[in-house]
């Protein structure tokens, strides 16, 4: 029943989250390490036109008059104790999707609405949580425990709700007879043109819906008549006010692998029914040629509780051997209370897997032999004991490369060094005491661990500027030096800072690699 028409007795919830971006940001913060302190501005940046621009703000930031758009480097200027943190569109776009799939607690059609809410048809859904107004109150009650801040609003078309939402007062509950007197006093932003029209509407002294309802409509069309129906005035309006059709398309909810084992009486030991749902779930992905990349197996008590463990896979599988290998020693230390009556394992992601021959020659595939061993260590040793390196992007050279759980990062392209860097980076820099051949020149002799040695050769400088996207403000530069020494090893030494400079003291000294 998508597709529903929204002119006929319908009643839709539109739920705008404006600080999607940063409550994300502090779900995720949360959970690795400690949030700045509320007195610290906090900002979220993307990639704009001149560079990074501030795409979420936190309230401290909202008080010192940080606006959205913003470059992020007149904010540090203005505010040196400015807090940045790369800023994910893509992620929060794909949380609005699940947020979406999850809200179908309340009805059966769910939609995400732009870039910042999402909507609901509970038309004959809202009298089983009490009415609307109890089930807006519910709503706003379970998007707070899951860290959302949601703005309510129900009305009888998309177009309204979705306005409402985000002009009108939080909680409104509009009427079928009510849509212009709620519509009327909400600014002609609410509409989401494009800017120039939107400034087109101002110059003519429409700041409001009700002053647009109240031009004639014939005036209006011939001003419009050009624009496109998703960005007409007219045509919102009419959507809005149930002139026209705006019906809701609801996706179908993607699939789900899940494998249950019901028992007949409670259990203490659950291991045995392990193989069983292994089997079982690599049935339903065999049949439908897909392979499992992360897995939750669930364990349901008598009394109520329930206790999950997760398992990530290097590559998609469906092999019921190395499944339930997966599951070796992940029940260990629950609690079985008065024991356990349903299990389930489920595929929380999966992957496309086409049936495939093995080689006429026995030959093993070395590349699932390893992805088999990274799925095993991880299970055993946990995700943030099997890393490996990635590259990033990024000028300062401890910042190249960087350590992420093998199951969890994501791979990136190798950057093009064209200068010669060191096998073996010291982490941190180690500061050494030098003696100048010439002022701001390379070192004649350093003294690094107690021993003293005598430059023979050098090579540079190379000027490494601060990342000022990134690092504070007052970080000095550093001026690299490939230097061999008398009994032939090279290191890789840098002077942070140079004389002057203002950002500082005297220049001081630092190995941070070695060459061979």
């Amino acid at each position: 029943m998508t597709g529903k028409d929204s002119q006929n007795g319908a009643r839709i919830v539109s739920a705008c989250f404006p600080d999607l971006a940063m409550d994300r940001w502090r779900r995720i913060t949360t959970q690795q390490r400690t949030l700045p302190g509320d007195d610290v501005p906090v900002v979220l940046s993307v990639q704009g036109t001149h560079g990074p621009v501030v795409h979420a703000l936190s309230a401290e930031a909202h008080r010192r008059g940080v606006s959205l758009g913003a470059r992020v480097v007149d904010v540090q200027a203005i505010h040196p104790d400015l807090h940045v943190e790369p800023g994910e569109p893509a992620r929060e776009i794909k949380l609005l999707d699940q947020v979406a799939l999850w809200a179908r607690r309340w009805c059966p059609w769910t939609v995400r609405d732009g870039e910042d809410g999402i909507l609901l048809d509970v038309t004959g859904a809202a009298h089983l949580f009490g009415g609307e107004a109890a089930m807006l109150r519910d709503m706003a009650a379970r998007f707070q425990m899951q860290g959302l801040t949601a703005r309510l609003a129900v009305a009888p078309t998309r177009g309204a709700a979705h306005m409402l939402a985000r002009f009108g007062p939080a909680g409104c509950i509009c009427g079928p007879n009510d849509l212009e007197v709620a519509l009327a006093p909400l600014p002609v932003a609410a509409l989401g043109l494009e800017h120039k029209t939107e400034q087109l509407l101002q110059r003519l002294g429409l700041k409001t819906l009700g002053a647009v309802m109240q031009v004639p409509r014939v005036a209006l069309m011939r001003r419009f008549d050009r624009v496109a129906a998703e960005l007409n005035p007219l045509v919102l309006l009419d959507r809005a006010l149930g002139r026209e059709g705006a019906p809701l398309d609801a996706p179908p909810e993607p699939p789900r692998w899940l494998a249950r084992a019901r028992l007949a009486e409670p259990v203490i030991d659950p291991v045995p029914h392990l193989e069983g749902l292994a089997r079982d779930l690599s049935a339903q992905l065999a049949k439908a040629e897909q392979g499992a990349r992360r897995l939750r197996l669930t364990i349901y008590r008598v009394d109520g509780e329930w206790r999950s463990r997760d398992v990530a896979l290097a590559q998609p599988s469906r092999e019921p051997a190395h499944l339930l290998r997966l599951m070796e020693g992940k029940l260990e230390g629950i609690d079985p209370g008065f024991g356990f009556d349903l299990l389930t394992l489920e595929a929380l992601v999966a992957e496309p897997l086409a049936l495939h021959q093995d080689h006429l020659d026995g030959a093993r595939d070395a590349g699932r032999d390893v992805a088999a061993l990274l799925d095993r260590l991880t299970a055993r040793l946990g995700p943030d004991k099997v890393t490996w390196p990635v590259w990033m992007e990024s000028h300062v050279p401890e910042r190249v490369e960087v350590r992420r759980a093998a199951l969890r990062g994501e791979a990136a392209d190798v950057p093009v060094l064209t200068r010669e860097r060191p096998l073996r980076l010291l982490e941190p820099p180690e500061e050494v005491a030098v003696l100048y051949a010439v002022p701001e020149g390379p070192p004649a002799q350093f003294r690094w661990r107690r021993v003293a040695f005598r430059v023979r050769r050098h090579e540079g400088p190379e000027r490494i500027a601060p990342e000022w996207w990134r690092d504070k403000a007052g970080t000095r530069l550093r001026d690299y030096y490939k230097v061999e020494v008398i009994d032939g090893r090279r290191f890789w030494l840098f002077r942070e800072g140079i004389l002057g400079d203002g950002r500082g003291g005297d220049p001081r000294w630092f190995v941070h690699g070695i060459f061979g």
